[in-house]
């Protein structure tokens, strides 16, 4: 299979605010989380991994699926965490409303408000090592870079250029705020059993979410308003969305109120 080269990737892409003619209204409806992930429903089929073609470029493939389920493991010396990309593109990158990169390799080049730039595909992977992954930049002709490239293209197959994979991104949820004293008891019952009393979790197998291992401040992530919509949908891994939206951001403004590293300014640019 030839793979077209591609330009960049959303990992964790923001929670959009509606924009309305004249101005931003406070009342603007919200669709209900049951009908946003209905309307997601579509006919896209993940590609097998037995079907993943020999030779070089199959191999980059398989190299960047091992590098999204296990980034700590296979890109040692650009991660600074115990977090992998799978741990919040769940499903190898494939779970509606769980920051699927599924056809997001189309939609490169953008703007990036955060840099200030448009960016490609390879700049916004940057973006989660250096930030979610609390590492450091790939070099781009890096055999990691190139595979994770070459992975998600080849996952992104039969999506059309420049189209939106349904399901892309989060929930959107109401502009809530978050307690965190009500987010600690939600914490206590729901998520420590998964991610320990002090937020270690058991890695590879379950993440960190917060302290030395866990994402930095940089990271998409670490904002209340997207951790909600990611835990609402999500979490508990074996109950997913069973906490109401206003559980969902107490918890993450709990999560939130946590140690994590900081962001070296350094890679700003990503």
């Amino acid at each position: 299979m030839k793979l077209r080269p591609m330009r960049s990737v959303l990992i964790i892409p923001a929670v959009c605010a509606a924009l309305i003619t004249g101005g931003c209204s406070r009342t603007t409806p919200v669709t209900p989380v049951k009908q946003q992930q209905t309307e997601a429903t579509n006919d896209w089929k993940a590609p097998d991994p037995a079907t993943i073609p020999e030779g070089p470029a199959g191999e980059s493939i398989k190299l960047g699926r091992q590098i999204f389920l296990n980034t700590p493991r296979f890109a040692a010396a650009y991660v600074g965490n115990q977090l992998s990309c799978n741990d919040c593109h769940i499903q190898a990158g494939t779970a509606a409303f769980a920051a699927p990169v599924v056809g997001v390799p189309g939609l490169f080049p953008m703007y990036r408000e955060r840099a200030g730039r448009v960016i490609t595909f390879e700049d916004r992977i940057q973006e989660c090592f250096t930030r979610s992954e609390n590492g450091r930049p790939l070099p781009y002709a890096s055999p990691e870079l190139v595979g994770l490239v070459a992975y998600i293209q080849w996952l992104s197959q039969g999506v059309p250029a420049g189209h939106a994979f349904p399901g892309r991104g989060l929930v959107k949820l109401p502009g809530l705020h978050g307690d965190a004293v009500r987010g600690e008891a939600i914490y206590a019952k729901q998520c420590a059993g998964c991610h320990g009393s002090d937020g270690a979790g058991t890695p590879p197998i379950l993440p960190p979410v917060w302290g030395a291992t866990a994402y930095n401040v940089g990271a998409g992530i670490s904002k209340v308003e997207k951790m909600a919509a990611f835990v609402q949908h999500n979490m508990p891994q074996n109950k997913p969305g069973s906490l109401t939206p206003q559980e969902a951001f107490d918890v993450s403004a709990y999560v939130a109120g946590k140690p994590h590293p900081a962001f070296n300014q350094r890679y700003a640019k990503y």
